[in-house]
């Protein structure tokens, strides 16, 4: 069973749309998972700006890979060291700790994640 950053069990970060290096849902990452998408964000307008500028555009639709696009407020699954690309340049989406992948902490300080930290809903 996957562990997330606080030690408990792996949640869900979404699956609407459905997120993860798997597509489970969940940030979960194993070895053939080179860009470690290991951190369950909220999206924010200034982060899908950043991320366009650092090469990776999350918000405009691709069919052709099932791919809707991003938009503000969606949950998703991030890479950790955009994530922490992201925190350097001062734009680090909110992060769902319950949701985070417990290997997270092995490229971000926990006490980063913990101050951009959210309560999921429910």
């Amino acid at each position: 069973m996957a562990r997330n950053v606080l030690g408990g069990e792996l949640e869900t970060c979404g699956t609407d749309p459905m997120t993860g290096f798997y597509r489970t849902g969940c940030c979960d990452t194993g070895a053939e998972d080179q860009g470690v998408h290991t951190v369950c964000a909220r999206v924010t307008a200034e982060f899908l700006q950043f991320s366009v500028r650092a090469g990776n555009d999350l918000s405009t639709p691709r069919p052709e890979f099932g791919f809707a696009g991003l938009a503000p407020g969606d949950r998703w699954c991030l890479c950790a060291d955009r994530w922490a690309q992201a925190l350097a340049a001062g734009v680090a989406p909110p992060v769902v700790l319950e949701a985070t992948h417990a290997r997270t902490v092995e490229w971000i300080d926990l006490d980063d994640l913990r101050r951009h930290a959210v309560t999921p809903p429910g």
